[in-house]
């Protein structure tokens, strides 16, 4: 016999991925226990094999651009694997779109979010509609007649795709339009125009130049008017049947979230309403950027869950020089500190959708824009960890490490880089300065229980907020929130291990440099997926 299999670790299936004792307890702590039954069941579902090979296969099978029928009419239509819409179902049914804005259940945007990082770990790719679909609600209620028409069918549990009249479908999904190919993040440079048509509605004319999810019903779209940049909602299908001005010129060709459509949309004389005051399309639209913020926060800790799943199970089944790999001091160091990563970034996802759910508007303000610079920046590495703890075997795409890798950078691009996340937590600053008094608090919270914590604080409050330091002033937040929840929220050993490497500077430039002492068998035990 040439060829027998031995020493390689069984699939990571049939198990729980919701069995995660941080997000459990914070899920409780953030006022929504009555959901772990639910999230459970999602969690069984996502830790079973059917999922696992919808998610490789709406990444294999990319979306395919359809611009004209057989007869040569324009219809601009994406189509999918089966696949895609099998993990869309999925999270539509169990409320991760807009269903939340319409539960009055106390904790209902915090069980959204843990159902979101729960089944992201499943794939990515498709939470771009679903937190989009989200997002929307809130901006889009600044038009109370458009909010009246679609927050329901928003806010539907119904997948129900294809291009139709919204009226007439059971559920709706939404998108965005922001940027141009001259401005990017910069939306005052847009040149796309709008002009009022004198009969309640818009025309638009423009090109915009990444629209995530063209399949979808309703997009938010910024243009420019003779008062200034405004916010319109852009329909692919108008009410009597016949289809928008919607011309997908292409589909992006990217790194990664490969199972979700990008395009290129071009607009002329296509139908739009106003959401909000003409000349405050930034303002209105922010509202839905916000959202989205919080979900890329919360997609990223997923990210890393994932990750961090795959490789303590890898290292706990895999032997080298005579021990498993887990038990080897160097890689239990490693998984340690992914570990500590992880649950630091579980419990600040969590805590930030219990300030919306909440309605903490100083804290949100300036806390999601940090969560979003430096959660984001964290998932990267982290995942580039994870797959090296599995060797070449992570290596290749059969681990679903590479998918992981490749979706990674994503959430940091998404809605803001990290310098613009930066700049605007220190414009937050200036314009409100209450909301670093919520932070100071949120901080101030855990005083007393870890001097290196409480030395980060006291330094928190020297640091001068000018641009060319912004990023290292937007960094030390992070990590002073993070550690305040942690030593409130973890067990000690995480918690300790958090202030020694994170705060004390008794950490190194990789994972796997953390102190002497630190309890790296507790940490990684409590990690492990269950």
């Amino acid at each position: 016999m040439t060829h027998e299999v031995f020493n390689q670790p069984p699939p990571l299936v049939d198990y729980d991925v919701s069995a995660d004792a941080a997000l459990l307890a914070a899920v409780a702590r953030e006022g929504a226990p009555w959901a772990v039954g639910d999230l459970h069941r999602l969690g069984k579902l996502a830790g079973s094999p059917e999922p696992q090979r919808w998610a490789d296969e709406a990444n294999r099978f990319s979306p395919r651009l359809v611009t004209h029928d057989r007869y040569g009419h324009r219809v601009d239509e994406v189509e999918f694997h089966p696949a895609w819409h099998q993990l869309m179902s999925v999270a539509v049914g169990n409320g991760l779109a807009g269903a939340a804005w319409t539960d009055d259940r106390r904790g209902a945007h915090v069980a959204r979010a843990a159902g979101l990082f729960v089944w992201s770990q499943v794939e990515a790719g498709h939470s771009c509609p679903i937190s989009m679909t989200y997002a929307v609600v809130p901006a889009l209620r600044n038009n109370s007649d458009l909010s009246v028409m679609f927050e329901p069918l928003l806010a539907s549990r119904d997948y129900d795709p294809g291009l139709r009249a919204p009226a007439t479908k059971r559920g709706l999904l939404a998108g965005m339009g922001m940027t141009e190919k001259q401005g990017g993040s910069d939306v005052r440079a847009n040149t796309t125009f709008a002009t009022n048509a004198g009969d309640g509605t818009w025309r638009l004319r423009g090109h915009k130049w990444f629209t995530s999810a063209p399949m979808c019903d309703l997009f938010l779209v910024l243009a420019q008017t003779q008062v200034g940049l405004s916010c319109f909602l852009v329909p692919r299908v108008l009410p009597d049947g016949t289809r928008n001005v919607f011309r997908i010129q292409r589909l992006k060709d990217k790194l990664g979230n490969r199972s979700n459509a990008s395009s290129e949309p071009e607009f002329d004389d296509t139908v739009a309403w106003l959401v909000g005051d003409e000349g405050r399309g930034v303002r209105t639209i922010i509202e839905m950027v916000a959202m989205t913020r919080l979900d890329c926060v919360t997609g990223s800790a997923s990210g890393m869950r994932a990750a961090l799943s795959q490789a303590i199970h890898h290292t706990r089944h895999r032997r080298a020089f005579g021990r498993l790999l887990a038990d080897q001091p160097a890689m239990r160091n490693v998984l340690a500190d992914l570990a500590v990563e992880s649950e630091a970034a579980t419990l600040l996802a969590m805590r930030l959708a219990g300030a919306v759910d909440r309605d903490e508007q100083q804290f949100k303000r300036l806390a999601i824009a940090i969560g979003k610079f430096w959660v984001c920046k964290r998932q990267p590495v982290v995942v580039g960890e994870a797959l090296e703890c599995l060797g070449g075997n992570g290596y290749v795409e059969d681990s679903g490490l590479p998918r992981l890798y490749r979706d990674a950078p994503l959430n940091s691009i998404w809605e803001g880089s990290g310098n613009v996340q930066a700049l605007d937590v220190l414009r937050t600053l200036h314009r409100e300065p209450d909301s670093l008094e919520a932070l100071l608090a949120e901080a101030h919270a855990a005083a007393g229980a870890d001097h290196r914590l409480d030395d980060a604080v006291t330094d928190l409050k020297k640091i001068v907020a000018d641009e060319g330091q912004a990023r290292r002033v937007v960094e030390r937040m992070a990590l002073v929130l993070q550690g305040s929840l942690l030593v409130r929220h973890a067990p000690p050993e995480v918690a300790d291990a958090f202030c020694a490497s994170r705060l004390g500077g008794d950490w190194g430039h990789t994972f796997g440099t953390l102190p002497a002492g630190a309890d790296t068998a507790a940490i990684v035990d409590r990690a492990a997926p269950a």
